[in-house]
This record gives C-alpha cells, sequence and structure tokens, in this order.
C-alpha cells in the first residue's frame, strides 16, 4: 500500500461529520435526445493532393518500419499505405 498523506479534520465535531456521512452518489447521466435527422455527420474537408501524399508516405514509412525496413518491399508498403489512407478518407 503506498505512503500516501491523508487529511485529517481539524476539530472533533469535523472528525464525526466525516465519519457520519454518506458517501456522495451520482446523478445518472441523462442524454439529450436527439431529433431525427438533425445530427447529420458533416463531410470532412476534402485532402489536397499534397496532404494525401503525405499519408502515403507516413503510412508507407510505418509499414516498412514494422517490418525492419528489409529491402525489396518498398512496392508493397507504397501500395498498402495508398489502399489503406484512400479507404480511411473515403476517397475510391
Amino acid at each position: 500500500m503506498p505512503n500516501t498523506p491523508t487529511r485529517t479534520p481539524k476539530t472533533k465535531a469535523g472528525a464525526k461529520a466525516a465519519v457520519a456521512s454518506k458517501p456522495a452518489t451520482r446523478a445518472p447521466a441523462v442524454r439529450a435526445k436527439a431529433k431525427k435527422g438533425t445530427a447529420e455527420a458533416q463531410p470532412s474537408p476534402a485532402l489536397n493532393a499534397q496532404e494525401r501524399q503525405r499519408l502515403i508516405e507516413q503510412a508507407a514509412y510505418f509499414r516498412a518500419e514494422r517490418r525492419g525496413f528489409a529491402p525489396g518491399f518498398e512496392m508493397q508498403d507504397w501500395i498498402e499505405a495508398e489502399a489503406e489512407v484512400l479507404r480511411l478518407i473515403g476517397t475510391p
């Protein structure tokens, strides 16, 4: 058990009140009900070609890193990274 400081009341009355009180209970979470059709997904802004290229480059790098940068798989890394990025951003 870690050695953590505890708070002690300054007065005896405070000590009795702290022991006698019930633990605080949380009020149940209430979710607001959305009206049908009001919570539509907003389309994300389209990525330009440079941003898309950067994402593909990073994904390809991470794929190569996972396999220890073994040579001979660069094209496979790139193709898989490109497919992954295009799938994630929703571009066919």
